[in-house]
């Protein structure tokens, strides 16, 4: 049963009250009900009275700017506050047989739809930690100094990194221009494409939930889709068959999948350092 404070800030965002509410999965950060309003609406409300006041609103401009491609749907949002985010709720189903096609050719679209440039104009978070889309010239020098060098010094900081990390990211920062793969317009992204964040509407097909938005390379999507598995091989051959991709890009799949093994370090350390610096042998 979600609280009472949070139940009255729903009810005064929605304009009905909230009629009963139960506890759903809503991940390692944040709190997530299912609540029935009394004018029959369902709706799905995130909360984390510690958050950065700015995650929630970050998350619903994400959604929205995903949305604006009309390729995969993602719920609407109807309320926004410091510590929470109403959504419409999704009703679970069955996928429908032609699942992985549909999502591998929507995803193109979505990517192919594009971005103004490498960046966004406001900063987001992934998972709980900050995220900066302060836009760059090339993707290169974006993916470096607002993603994998963020990550490095904060595990400097915190005490995660090893001396083998750094010379890796030093081997890495010398090669990187030419490690990236033929330049390409930046695509429309995700963010943070792992199994859990595509879930089936009522109609069997996929919605995306929890982005972590910005325009980049589109082999970074792809790349975290791999990392944890949950896509099959039909989604990828779909995509492929949309938009090929560059030569090439299966060696660059390590390379892509730093930064979220660098996430995965910060977050919660452990097994992840290996992890992030067996990827750094493979790409320098």
């Amino acid at each position: 049963m979600a609280g009472r404070k949070l139940e009255e800030a729903v009810a005064r965002v929605t304009g009905s009250a909230v009629r009963s509410s139960r506890a759903v999965s809503g991940g390692d950060i944040n709190s997530a009900h299912e609540m029935t309003l009394t004018d029959g609406r369902v709706v799905f409300v995130k909360s984390n009275s510690v958050a950065d006041p700015t995650m929630f609103a970050a998350e619903a401009r994400g959604l929205a700017w995903l949305a604006q491609a009309r390729a995969l749907r993602v719920p609407e949002v109807l309320a926004v506050g410091e510590t929470f985010l109403v959504l419409e709720a999704i009703a679970p189903a069955r996928r429908r047989p032609d699942f992985d096609e549909r999502l591998g050719r929507n995803l193109a679209a979505l990517h192919r739809f594009g971005a103004p440039g490498f960046g966004l104009d406001h900063d987001n978070f992934i998972g709980r930690l900050p995220q900066s889309n302060t836009p760059a010239a090339s993707w290169p020098d974006f993916y470096r100094s607002r993603r994998l060098e963020p990550q490095l010094r904060m595990a400097r900081d915190a005490g995660l990194s090893s001396s083998a990390m750094a010379r890796g990211f030093d081997r890495l920062f010398a090669v990187l221009d030419e490690r990236v793969g033929p330049a390409e317009p930046p695509a429309r992204l995700h963010g943070d494409l792992w199994g859990g964040n595509v879930i089936v509407d009522r109609n069997g097909a996929g919605c995306l939930i929890d982005p972590a938005v910005y325009g980049g390379h589109r082999e970074i999507d792809l790349a975290m889709m791999r990392l944890f598995g949950g896509f099959g091989h039909h989604v990828f051959a779909a995509y492929e068959e949309a938009w090929p991709l560059s030569p090439g890009s299966e060696e660059r799949v390590p390379l892509y999948q730093l930064y979220f093994l660098m996430v995965h370090v910060n977050l919660f350390g452990g097994p992840y350092v290996a992890q992030a610096e067996r990827a750094l042998l493979a790409v320098a």
